[in-house]
């Protein structure tokens, strides 16, 4: 099976991040830095957006769940929005043919 320039290059691409990342990984320094602690500051905050960064603080799954779901719903309140702005201007969307 012949391949293609493209596709042999690629694939040398991968052997050589997956041979380097050994090497990469033995240059790391070897002392310990110590734990990086990502914290949201709630010194200022009130209402939802205390809620959201204690959240954050607390449990970064159900942060993620939330945020996923905020944009999810946002999005379609959005869209909404504009289906009604584009109905109330005229414009039919719902029965558009293509002529090819």
């Amino acid at each position: 099976m012949k391949r293609s320039p493209a596709a042999r290059l690629a694939w040398t691409v991968v052997a050589l991040v997956f041979w380097l990342l050994p090497v990469v990984a033995r240059a790391a320094p070897a002392e310990d830095e110590g734990k990086l602690v990502h914290v949201a500051d709630t010194r200022h905050l009130t209402g939802f957006n205390l809620f959201v960064a204690n959240l954050y603080n607390t449990d970064r799954l159900l942060f993620t769940l939330l945020a996923v779901g905020l944009t999810a719903a946002l999005g379609l309140a959005l869209g909404l929005l504009m289906d009604g702005v584009v109905a109330a201007i005229g414009l039919n969307l719902e029965r558009h043919e293509t002529r090819e």
